[in-house]
């Protein structure tokens, strides 16, 4: 019993030695967390220095596809842009954001960056673009490897969705 007894107060002992003597200081900032900096080796090229693929300028590539020409009017085809939109809602709204990364590109402003051929033949052809155009390849990066689908659409179809994208700013 006297063995149970000095054990206890040995142990209590030994409780109050290693919780005594600190002082808590108080903050009245609140939380904060201070992390050091750690020195490593940056890559020759940061991801500031790369420009996305969906940002990049592209105006002299036709892409992979049936289209070869694509002659725009000086003014919009508004009727061609009303059907253009129909199909659009229907068929691109699902992935494609107008002024939003979505699960695609926006569309908006595509034309100041791509030529319309490039624009029809990956509407038209988005497995062989993704498989042998690197900038449809790059999309595709950028985009998680999420693949545009074939939407089975016509060259006319297709070619209303690019007068509706002549349209968006």
């Amino acid at each position: 019993m006297k063995t149970i007894i000095k054990g206890m107060g040995l142990l209590f002992a030994m409780v109050m030695i290693g919780c005594g003597g600190k002082k808590e200081e108080k903050k009245d900032e609140g939380f904060s967390v201070e992390r050091k900096k750690t020195t490593t080796e940056q890559p020759a090229e940061t991801s500031s220095d790369v420009v996305k693929a969906s940002e990049r300028v592209d105006l002299t590539t036709k892409g992979v596809g049936p289209v070869q020409s694509v002659d725009l009017a000086q003014e919009i085809d508004q009727a061609m842009a009303e059907e253009g939109k129909k199909v659009y809602d229907q068929m691109c709204l699902a992935c494609h954001r107008i002024g939003k990364k979505f699960i695609g590109p926006p569309p908006n402003g595509i034309l100041e960056r791509r030529t319309p051929e490039w624009v029809m033949n990956m509407i038209l052809n988005p497995q062989e673009m993704v498989q042998q155009d690197p900038l449809a390849n790059d999309l595709l990066k950028e985009f998680n490897g999420s693949p545009m689908s074939n939407q089975g659409l016509t060259e006319d179809q297709a070619r209303a969705i690019l007068e509706y994208f002549r349209t968006l700013k």
